[in-house]
């Protein structure tokens, strides 16, 4: 496994537990359509949540939630709505970013809601 690899996941567990620890009830991770994928799927109260979780080890390059790009969030969306239409869901949706920064011993987690 990569250390790329290592860091996206370790990113998605830290992404879940803080889901948890604020309420929300993941449904899914990885969810794939066509060649979107989307990191978590999750649900409070009636908001369903797509939520790509961004990591980086630093934030030499830039904050990890500026790197999800306009073609990320269009594959992202495809994948929602295949989501949506397969499980017939008919509240409201949300998409959400986590980014998560490794430099420190314990992480810095941002959650920026409705994102795109």
């Amino acid at each position: 496994m990569t250390e790329k690899k290592k860091t996206g996941d370790k990113g998605e567990d830290t992404a879940v537990n803080y889901l948890f620890a604020n309420g929300y009830e993941v449904l899914q991770r990885n969810y794939r359509y066509r060649r979107g994928e989307i990191d978590i799927i999750a649900q409070k109260e009636n908001i369903l949540t797509f939520i790509e979780v961004k990591s980086r080890k630093n934030i030499l390059y830039g904050y990890p939630e500026t790197f999800v790009s306009e073609s990320q969030e269009e594959w992202i969306c495809l994948a929602a709505e295949n989501y949506i239409e397969n499980n017939n869901w008919q509240g409201n949706i949300r998409f959400d970013i986590i980014a998560i920064v490794w430099d420190t011993e314990e992480p810095s987690l941002d959650h920026f809601e409705d994102a795109f």
